[in-house]
């Protein structure tokens, strides 16, 4: 599936004044790649780019030399790369909400005792923006620039709760209908909508946010969300570890990620009952 490229300052021209047409077109190529979901065909890209698909053909060869893109072996489809994930994950960390919650969330990992991570919504969804390892080392292989899902991790389950629904209304079909279909559930959720509104009006109300080792074996994890004065989330706080005293109600790592996350919060997350999230249908 695709989603709409926003269109930049001076698109409907073709060319941004004083900017290098040529330079404008390749960029409107990339923006298009990076517009569908997954790995694109040339001719795919060509069309939504209005172009032919030599030239761009021509365009991806560059990206892919600058490792912007890449190109599946088997498919011989095409992808965003692993510098063009790193540029948005750079451009993404300079939020100002990220950078006051980094200036502490070293402190968070050594007072708790726990991994700790700050992730931002993008659009492959929840991604990881800042990583504290903490004083135990916790081997995983969650890194900067690493996406979960949001029906079975802790991260996942706060940007469900606190992201408008409209954001997230089309990944959200997307899982409950894998689910479904491999007939998985959870303790604590179905794969349906209704189920999901039970859980994120649970979620606003204790302003936290756990799993228990269902989406990495081992791991636990507990998250709760930073939010902006419209009552949404910008990001995620989350701490994990393998002992499971992190879900414990009268933990105090989880008191202290709680405290955390309403000390960023320009809304603290306790006044935020009526925040929009996903509607119980």
């Amino acid at each position: 599936m695709k989603r709409t490229p926003a269109k930049d300052v001076g698109e409907e021209s073709g060319a941004a004044p004083g900017g290098i047409q040529a330079l404008d077109a390749a960029l409107s190529v990339l923006r298009v790649l990076r517009s569908f979901e997954g790995p694109a065909t040339l001719s795919d890209i060509a069309r939504e780019a209005g172009m032919p698909p030599s030239k761009v053909h021509r365009y991806l060869a560059s990206f892919i030399h600058a490792g912007l893109a890449v190109q599946k072996e088997r498919s011989g489809r095409y992808d965003l790369g692993r510098e063009a994930a790193e540029l948005g994950v750079a451009a993404i960390s300079r939020n100002n909400f990220v950078i006051r919650a980094s200036e502490e969330l070293e402190e968070l990992a050594t007072v708790t005792g726990q991994a700790a991570l700050l992730a931002v919504w993008s659009h492959n969804g929840p991604t990881v923006v800042r990583l504290e390892r903490g004083p135990h080392l916790t081997t995983t292989s969650i890194g900067l620039g690493s996406t979960f899902p949001l029906l079975d991790s802790a991260t996942g389950r706060v940007f469900l709760s606190y992201l408008p629904s409209a954001q997230l209304a089309v990944r959200l079909q997307n899982e409950l209908e894998r689910a479904a279909s491999a007939g998985v559930s959870w303790p604590d959720l179905s794969p349906d909508l209704a189920s999901v509104g039970a859980l994120t009006m649970k979620i606003r109300r204790e302003r936290v946010a756990y799993v228990d080792g269902r989406y990495i074996p081992g791991l636990v994890a507990i998250s709760s969300a930073i939010t902006n004065w419209q009552g949404e989330i910008e990001v995620a706080v989350t701490l994990f570890g393998t002992h499971r005293d992190l879900l414990e109600p009268d933990s105090p790592a989880r008191g202290a990620l709680i405290d955390f996350a309403a000390r960023h919060s320009i809304v603290p997350p306790a006044q935020l009952g009526n925040s929009p999230g996903v509607p119980t249908r």
